[in-house]
C-alpha cells in the first residue's frame, strides 16, 4: 500500500496542493531570472571581450599608490606616489628603481613633468622639486606661505619654463626656473576633484563634490562655471585628441562633447550597464583608438572612438584599482594604480 493511501484524503490533498504551489513559485523565480538575463544581454548589459591583451603588469619595488608618470627620453623615465615615492626607469619602463631624496617629511607626491632633461615634481604639503639635469640632481624650490591652495599638478613647458595648479584650482606660470611665478587667474575656483589641461593650455576642473565643472582658456581673468549636464556626478574630466572635452560620470557613464559644437553634449553612454564598479580615467593612444581605466582592475578599450567599446578581461584579475592612463605616444603607455601596481602597454604587431 502506498503511502499517500495510508493518509487521509483531506490531509493528503493538502501536501499536494503545498508542494504544487512551491514548484509554481520556484519555476516563476527561474523565469524572472531569465527575464532579467535577457533584458541585460538585449540592452548591451555586458561588453564583448577584446581579443587581445597588450597590457603587462610589472613588478615594482613599492606599494605606494602610483600617481603619475613622465618621460625626459623614450629611455629614462619617472614615476611618483604617495609615501615620497619616486621611481626612475632607464630602460623605456620595463623595470623601475626607487629614487632617494634628502625630503624632511613623508610627501604625497601628485604631478610629475618632464621636457627634455628639466623636469618638475610637485606635493602635498607644498612641496616643488626641479632639475635641470635630467634627475640627477634635485633643488627645492620655496613657495609662498600665501599660495592659495597646495601644489596638485605642474607640467614642463621647455627651457626654465612650466605651468602649476593647486588643489583649489589656482594656475601659476613661470618662465625663470621657479623663482618668480605669475598668477593666470584672479581667483581660485574652489576645491577640485581632478584638473587637467590641453595642449593649446586650456584646463578643465572637477568639483570637489561632482556637482559641477569649470573651463579656463588663456586670456581668460577667471574659469568659467558650468552646470553637470545630468543627475549623476562627475568623476573625472579631460580633452580629446581633437580638443573636446570628455566626462566620466557615477554609475560607468561616458560622454564627449560635440564635434560640430563643442559647446554641446553627446548623448551619454553607460558602456556596461551590468557592472556598478567605477571609470576613474580615460585616454587615447591614437585618435581612434581610447581607453578606459576603473574600479577593481576594470579596462575598456574603443577602437572607434568612444562609440562602441570592448573589455579586457585579462586585466581584469589584477587587484587594484586603476587611476590613470598615460600614453607617452602610441607605442609607450602606462596604467598607474594603488599598491605600486603598473601596467606596460606592449605594442601589437
Amino acid at each position: 500500500m502506498s503511502l499517500y493511501r495510508s493518509l487521509p484524503r483531506d490531509e493528503f490533498s493538502t501536501e499536494v496542493i503545498e508542494s504544487m504551489q512551491l514548484i509554481s513559485k520556484f519555476f516563476k523565480r527561474v523565469l524572472a531570472l531569465c527575464a532579467v538575463g535577457l533584458l541585460c544581454v538585449g540592452c548591451g548589459g555586458y561588453l564583448p571581450l577584446l581579443d587581445y591583451n597588450p597590457w603587462q603588469v610589472l613588478q615594482l619595488p613599492t606599494e605606494a599608490n602610483l600617481l603619475d608618470l613622465s618621460f625626459s627620453s623614450p629611455q629614462h623615465g619617472w614615476i611618483v606616489g604617495n609615501e615620497s615615492t619616486i621611481l626612475e626607469t632607464t630602460d623605456g619602463g620595463d623595470t623601475w628603481q626607487p629614487k632617494k631624496l634628502n625630503l624632511d617629511a613623508p610627501y604625497l607626491l601628485t604631478s610629475v613633468s618632464f621636457d627634455g632633461q628639466e623636469g618638475w615634481v610637485v606635493g602635498q604639503p607644498s612641496l616643488l622639486l626641479h632639475t635641470s639635469d635630467d634627475g640627477h640632481s634635485w633643488s627645492r624650490i620655496p613657495l609662498s606661505e600665501k599660495l592659495p591652495g597646495s601644489p596638485n599638478a605642474i607640467v614642463a613647458l621647455g627651457s626654465q619654463s612650466a605651468e602649476m595648479t593647486t588643489d583649489i584650482g589656482a594656475i601659476y606660470r613661470t618662465d625663470d626656473g621657479g623663482k618668480t611665478w605669475k598668477a593666470m587667474v584672479e581667483e581660485a575656483v574652489g576645491v577640485v576633484r581632478s584638473i587637467a589641461r590641453s595642449p593649446e593650455g586650456r584646463y578643465v576642473a572637477v568639483s570637489s563634490r561632482g556637482s559641477f565643472y569649470s573651463t579656463w582658456e588663456p586670456g581668460q581673468a577667471a574659469w568659467t562655471p558650468h552646470n553637470r549636464n545630468s543627475s549623476r556626478r562627475v568623476q573625472g574630466m579631460g580633452f580629446t585628441q581633437d580638443g573636446r572635452l570628455w566626462m566620466l560620470a557615477r554609475g560607468g557613464q561616458v560622454q564627449f562633447t560635440r564635434l560640430d559644437d563643442p559647446e554641446q553634449w553627446e548623448d551619454a553612454k553607460s558602456p556596461e550597464l551590468a557592472t556598478s564598479w567605477g571609470l576613474l580615467d580615460l585616454a587615447y593612444r591614437t585618435p581612434n583608438e581610447v581607453w578606459i581605466a576603473g574600479g577593481s582592475g576594470n579596462l575598456l578599450c574603443s577602437l572607434d572612438g568612444g562609440q562602441t567599446w570592448q573589455k579586457d578581461k585579462d586585466v581584469e584579475d589584477v587587484p587594484s584599482n586603476l587611476y590613470k592612463i598615460i600614453f607617452v605616444n602610441s607605442e609607450q603607455g602606462f596604467i598607474l594604480g594603488q599598491k605600486g601596481t603598473l601596467l606596460k602597454y606592449q605594442a601589437v604587431s
